[in-house]
């Protein structure tokens, strides 16, 4: 009967296919299985065995499975190892040398295996077989260093002293490490075997040529005793390495043994020949050792030697940096020239100015020059090499580019090196062709001070014509010379240079020109001259420093006398105009001295009362960014004559706003209204005057009558107004109603308030009748106040009724 088919069970359908909040793996539960191990896991059972039969099933169960494990993998070695380990342990010495047999003809490089297949013959006392072992490890793996330390340690032991020395023969013919070798003569020297150790050492530094190891080998003779073994060695030492390959150590060891024994020119001779063969950037530990110990044995001499060796090496490495270091040079020469060769100096002398400057730039060679200038003085002043010191200002001149900028130094140099050779036509020569190709102001001063020298006056006369006519700007050639002509007691001619200085169109610093020309005809006495001097200038400038010295130059002639005062009040009234205030101030403050020295009391008390009133007062600055600004203080100055020109000036912008409405009213028409309207506008500004200038025509103000550039402009502003209202009336009216003397008294009105003096007054009443003459001023001004209103009054009826 037929088997049913089994039926394979349904798969449960899963409702919810998110992921678990705790994932579950395979190594967790592995680790929760073993975690959760209760039962404790007994130990297997300690076999013991019986009988030898019992053994021997033991041993051959082991063997089977030792046998297994490397039939599975022959090529662990630790299998092996564990194999022959075992068998050791039981005893059975032939089977593990089967097994180590076995194994290395399957590994036979493995060191492990060689070492312990070694080790166990020695432990087991198996002398020949353990030599045997050594030889075919040495023979097989040559470069091992274990194999023959072991080997030759146990031939050692064994005190087979021949038998070790072959070994180490046989060692060192595969050219070892420097440890081998070591190991060698170490092993030599227990033994006492010196002459062995020397032939070791022989073989030892040309196989491993390091300088360290001559030094061991010197070292190992000076040890021994053996001083003129020792100084072969290190004399080998330094001709094997010849100039090529010099190293600092050796000769730092090479003079220190010298110097223990005692031969101290034998070590500074050392010293000496490694510096001047060695590179210097090699040479650092050398150049201590040298400076100790020529501080410890030398002289001063030979101690300043040492030092300037190590210098020289330092501005050698300085110069590698950076060769156009010109203060480097300078420092290195002036070394040398402390106590170096001539030869020497002179060739770091041809090194320095063969570093021409790259760029044709006069701050770039400024430095670079003085190297000529130092060699050439050194040539001249130590060598005592005439034609050489030329060459060298030749080559100098011919390097600079003089169409490009020059310098005068060198040209003046090389002409008083001439002079020094009394070489005259060349200097003079020389310097010709510089001021000629280059000329200069140090140029034109050097050889003009040398004409004066050599007194040649005319050379000199003919040199500063050249001299003004290259720059006739520059104010001191103008008054050099002069003054050589004042010295030579010329003064016609020294005056007529200064004429021409003066007249010069452009000067660099024109007053130092005139205080010098006003000086020399103050030493000569000239006073008209001096004052015509002072007034050609005051022409020109009107500073306060030009009145000040007038002043006192006047002073100085007559202490007494009235120039010195009238100067003072002229100055003061050229200096009301200027803006500077201090300038007035001083000028005040010289004059306020003077009367108190030469002056009487009213005169004193008079220039008091010129002095301003300080005051203060706050104005807005701008700041930089030109937004925001911020309040200041001040110090300001009012002079009492400010205050009294305050109806001056308010008439004079009634009178500009009148002619600006003027002008408007051309353009648009309408004439006549403006006029009328400006007309009443000047009579109220005119009142207003007329009050202030009451109390000024009283004062009697004794001043100069020369008016200021704003009152100047208010009456001629005034006029125009007048003679246009005139003009257009009827040629019989203005007749009636206007009197030019009143005008005139008018102008001394404006006069007086602007501090005329009396003089002024008196001239215009000399022209009026003998009755107005009565008249104040006040009254004459309203006089004429009142014909204006009335003239003004009846034209503008007049045209009512037209």
């Amino acid at each position: 009967m037929a088997s049913k088919p089994q039926k394979m069970p349904k798969v449960a359908k899963v409702k919810d296919k998110s992921p678990a909040e705790m994932q579950i793996t395979a190594e967790q539960l592995l680790r929760e299985a073993k975690e959760r191990e209760l039962e404790i896991v007994p130990p297997p059972p300690r076999q013991k065995i019986a009988d030898p039969e019992e053994l021997q099933e033991y041993r051959l169960k082991k063997r089977r499975a030792f046998e297994d494990n490397i039939r599975k993998n022959r090529g662990n070695v630790s299998n092996w190892l564990k194999y022959s380990k075992w068998e050791e342990e039981q005893g059975e010495i032939r089977r593990a040398r089967s097994v180590y047999e076995r194994a290395l003809d399957v590994e036979h490089r493995n060191i492990t295996l060689w070492l312990k297949y070694a080790e166990m013959e020695m432990k087991s006392r198996q002398v020949n077989h353990a030599r045997n072992v050594w030889d075919r490890a040495v023979t097989i793996l040559p470069r091992a260093s274990q194999f023959w330390y072991k080997f030759t340690y146990m031939e050692e032991m064994l005190r087979n002293v021949a038998g070790a020395r072959e070994i180490f023969e046989r060692w060192m013919e595969w050219e070892p490490d420097e440890q081998a070798w070591q190991t060698y003569i170490k092993f030599e020297l227990r033994y006492k075997e010196l002459d062995r150790a020397r032939t070791i050492y022989e073989k030892y530094v040309y196989v491993h040529p390091e300088v360290k190891n001559w030094i061991k080998y010197a070292r190992f003779e000076e040890n021994h005793s053996y001083i003129n073994s020792c100084r072969r060695v290190y004399e080998r030492a330094v001709q094997f390495y010849g100039d090529d390959h010099m190293d600092e150590s050796l000769f730092v060891a090479f003079a220190k043994f010298e110097e223990g024994q005692k031969e101290h020119d034998r070590s500074k001779a050392i010293y000496k020949y490694a510096l001047d063969h060695m590179p210097k950037e090699q040479c650092t530990t050398l150049y201590n050792e040298y400076t100790r110990h020529e501080k410890k044995f030398g002289d001063r001499t030979s101690i300043d030697d040492v030092i300037t060796s190590k210098r020289k090496f330092q501005y050698e490495e300085a110069l590698k940096e950076n060769i156009l270091d010109y203060d480097t040079w300078f420092d290195y020469v002036r070394m040398l020239e402390a106590g170096g060769t001539v030869d020497l100096i002179r060739e770091t002398y041809e090194r320095a100015i063969a570093c021409i400057p790259p760029v044709k730039e006069k701050k770039h060679w400024r430095r670079y020059i003085y190297l000529w200038i130092y060699y050439a003085l050194f040539e001249e002043c130590v060598t005592k090499d005439m034609e050489r010191t030329r060459e060298v200002y030749n080559m100098c001149l011919q390097l600079i580019p003089h169409k490009l900028f020059t310098f005068a130094e060198i040209w003046l140099l090389y002409a008083k090196f001439e002079i020094r050779r009394k070489n005259l036509t060349a200097a003079r020569k020389a310097l010709g062709r510089a001021i000629g190709m280059c000329p200069k102001h140090k140029l034109f001063r050097g050889y003009i001070d040398l004409e004066i020298k050599l007194r040649e006056f005319d050379r000199c006369r003919k040199l500063y014509e050249k001299w003004v006519l290259f720059d006739p700007e520059n104010c001191k050639c103008w008054i050099q010379f002069a003054t050589l002509e004042a010295m030579l007691s010329d003064m016609e001619r020294a005056r007529a240079i200064y004429e021409l200085s003066v007249a010069q169109p452009r000067l660099d610093m024109p007053e130092y020109m005139w205080k010098a020309y006003i000086d020399f005809e103050v030493e000569q006495e000239e006073w008209p001259r001096v004052r015509a001097l002072y007034e050609r200038l005051l022409q020109r400038t009107q500073h306060v420093k030009v009145w000040l010295s007038y002043a006192r130059t006047e002073q100085s002639i007559n202490n007494t006398g009235e120039r010195p005062r009238k100067i003072y009040q002229k100055a003061n009234n050229i200096l009301r105009s200027c803006e500077e205030k201090e300038q007035r101030i001083m000028l005040l403050e010289a004059w306020k001295e003077y009367e108190q020295i030469c002056g009487s009391e009213a005169s004193l008390d008079k220039v008091k009362a010129m002095m301003p009133r300080r005051v203060t007062k706050r104005k807005q600055v701008t700041a930089s960014d030109g937004q925001t600004t911020r309040w200041e203080e001040c110090v300001d100055y009012i002079f009492p004559d400010d205050e009294t020109a305050k109806p001056s000036l308010m008439l004079l912008a009634k009178a500009k706003e009148w002619m600006k409405k003027k002008q408007e009213a051309e353009e648009s028409g309408t004439t006549e209204t403006v006029q009328s309207e400006a007309s009443q506008t000047l009579a109220n500004s005119l009142a207003a005057v007329a009050e202030s200038s009451d109390s000024q025509a009283t004062e009697g103000n004794q001043s100069d009558p020369q008016l200021s550039e704003k009152e100047r402009e208010s009456q001629r502003i005034i006029q125009q107004m007048f003679q246009e209202d005139v003009g257009e009336r009827d040629p019989s009216e203005a007749e009636q109603t206007y009197d030019p003397n009143l005008d005139k008294d008018d102008s001394d009105v404006e006069i007086g308030s602007s501090g005329s003096s009396s003089s002024s007054s008196s001239d215009s009443s000399s022209s009026d009748s003998e009755d107005e003459v009565k008249i104040t001023k006040k009254e004459r001004v309203r006089k004429k106040m009142e014909m204006f209103r009335e003239r003004q009054k009846a034209k503008a009826a007049e045209k009512e009724d037209q």
